[in-house]
């Protein structure tokens, strides 16, 4: 291996994958389900990123514990059933691919995930692009607190090896940032996901990515910086 290891983490929904329809059609059927009234659009997307249990608490705080426990179930079953139709599908976002072959080239770079799905979903998405082969570490929701809880960022990097201050984490809400600033790791957001750049760059970006042609030369920039000044 030349250099030294590198670890690069990948949010999934809003990151990677597009999901926003699909998330949005689940929450309504689950609602549904129980009479309450839906939520707009904006808020659902919103909690994407936060464990499932946890954004359901953020959306109705309100209602009591036995409903929010069913809303849940309810949102996991719809979203399994709805993936059959295909006007809710989940596409890559543009340049995903390309990305991550071109990180997956290098030796010394590591590849994760660090999402609010579950170990079965994540695990659904990934195979049904192709993309499960790339990534050595997929931390979930099964597996951690919820993020900005930085568990997740932590596990990735001690079950691979790496460092704080070599590893990049790459989502596009700010409980991604947060994360990666408690794990005391590097954070980039992205703009095509579901939270306001200039919440991303409040919450710890170092830089918000207008394309996935840009995460390159961004990673390159921390990394250098990280050889001049030895640390994060």
């Amino acid at each position: 291996m030349t250099g030294p290891l590198r670890l690069v983490v990948f949010d999934c929904d809003g990151t990677l994958i597009d999901s926003q329809h699909m998330i949005v059609a689940a929450m309504n059927h689950a609602f549904d389900a129980h009479g309450l009234p839906h939520l707009p659009r904006e808020k659902v997307l919103s909690i994407v990123g936060l464990s499932l249990d946890e954004a359901i608490e953020a959306l109705v705080p309100h209602v009591a514990l036995p409903l929010r426990r069913k809303l849940t179930e309810s949102y996991k079953g719809a979203f399994f059933e709805l993936r059959a139709r295909k006007e809710l599908a989940e596409p890559l976002f543009p340049g995903v691919r390309e990305a991550l072959d071109l990180l997956a080239n290098q030796e010394n770079v590591l590849l994760g995930i660090a999402t609010g799905k579950s170990q079965r979903g994540l695990r659904h998405a990934l195979e049904a692009h192709g993309l499960r082969d790339y990534f050595v570490t997929l931390q979930t929701a099964d597996d951690a607190p919820s993020k900005p809880h930085p568990e997740m960022l932590r596990r990735a990097m001690r079950e691979t090896g790496a460092d704080p201050a070599e590893t990049v984490l790459i989502g596009d809400t700010t409980f991604d940032m947060e994360m990666a600033r408690a794990a005391r790791a590097h954070a980039l957001g992205v703009d095509w996901g579901y939270h306001e750049p200039h919440l991303l760059t409040a919450s710890g970006a170092r830089t918000v990515l207008g394309d996935f042609a840009g995460l390159a030369p961004a990673l390159d920039d921390i990394w250098a910086s990280v050889a001049i000044t030895g640390g994060a």
